[in-house]
């Protein structure tokens, strides 16, 4: 090495650090920069946007309606419903879990552009691996997979004769060999029949009672608006009740509860509407009255075939329950400022 000659100037341990800590501000050279990003895990662009498009409550991407707020935050249509449900239960306003706004039926909004978004982002087959839009990922895993028979439920070929195991599809013809049901007496096997038959018989006998209720003489029919109210107690409980509506020369009033008008029903997570139907004017006789609950025109929950029936003296009929088909309908009645029915009544008194 060449010696610094002495015209040469020597830099002092000062100017060192100084020179050293300006080369350091300078950050990495590009070419650092450039490996340090192509070491970086790139993300998938439908994985950012399930991120982004998920509901503010459940976290999940919603699997049809989104609705959102005045401030843009998405919910799922579940999510929501059960929010506005709550707020009835505890008569507050209901709230974007987000930003804290009032949300109401009427203030928040249907996002269809994220519907749609949401419903053609990719999605892997849990049975093949394979990646198609979430629209048509329910239709290929139960019609069109080849490799869905690994993971499909189903049930053993002697479920007729009362075995109930349910289980993948690859495991039912060692279930089917080692089946208890097939080795079992004809008397037993008579029972489990006579009980299906039974079953049969008392749903086919729903039916034929309303068909015969439709040929009496005297039936009328209400579209019935349930009104919420509170009660004047300590807790103030939310019940709904009907205006006074006539039928059969008399006066009428349908009164629904919460959970069968347990305390705090904001804090169950399943929801129960029960209902009595009262008498309000003096009837000078017995009246044997039967009904039949209907969705109706601006009714939008889906009912089962029931028929109710209670003989009107001076007591009260039992509050039962509103037979809804789907039991996370009661949500969606309960976000809805009113609750509407039709209500078919047959008068039976001879």
């Amino acid at each position: 090495m060449s010696e610094a000659t002495e015209s040469d100037p020597i830099p002092t341990s000062s100017e060192t650090s100084v020179i050293t800590d300006i080369k350091e501000d300078e950050g990495p050279s590009p070419k650092k920069r450039k490996t340090a990003f192509d070491e970086e895990p790139s993300e998938k662009l439908e994985h950012r946007l399930g991120g982004i498009l998920c509901c503010a409550v459940c976290l999940d991407l919603p699997p049809a309606a989104v609705y959102q707020c005045s401030n843009g935050h998405l919910m799922c249509a579940p999510c929501f419903t059960h929010l506005l449900a709550d707020a009835r239960l505890r008569d507050e306003s209901a709230t974007c879990p987000n930003c804290r706004v009032e949300i109401s039926k009427t203030s928040a909004s249907r996002n269809l552009a994220v519907e749609k978004t949401v419903s053609e982002l990719p999605s892997e087959c849990k049975h093949c691996t394979r990646v198609f839009p979430r629209h048509s990922l329910q239709h290929h895993e139960e019609k069109t997979c080849e490799d869905s028979h690994v993971e499909r439920l189903t049930g053993c070929r002697f479920a007729c004769i009362g075995c109930g195991w349910r289980g993948p599809a690859h495991e039912a013809r060692a279930h089917e060999a080692a089946c208890a049901h097939p080795r079992k007496s004809a008397s037993d096997v008579v029972g489990v029949l006579a009980e299906r038959d039974r079953a049969a018989a008392d749903q086919l006998r729903i039916y034929t009672q309303i068909f015969d209720l439709l040929s009496y003489e005297k039936i009328t029919f209400n579209d019935l608006q349930l009104k919420p109210y509170r009660t004047e107690e300590f807790v103030h409980k939310l019940y709904y009740e009907t205006l006074r509506f006539p039928s059969f020369g008399h006066q009428w009033v349908v009164k629904a509860f919460i959970n069968n008008n347990q305390p705090h029903p904001a804090h169950a997570a399943q929801r129960e509407i029960t209902y009595q139907l009262l008498l309000k004017s003096k009837a000078q006789c017995e009246l044997a009255v039967q009904w039949v609950w209907a969705r109706g025109p601006f009714g939008e929950a889906r009912l089962r075939p029931r028929v109710g029936a209670h003989t009107f003296r001076d007591d009260e009929p039992a509050p039962r329950p509103l037979p809804l088909a789907d039991p996370d309908d009661a949500n969606r009645l309960l976000s809805n400022k009113a609750i509407h029915f039709r209500l078919i009544m047959f008068l039976t008194t001879k």
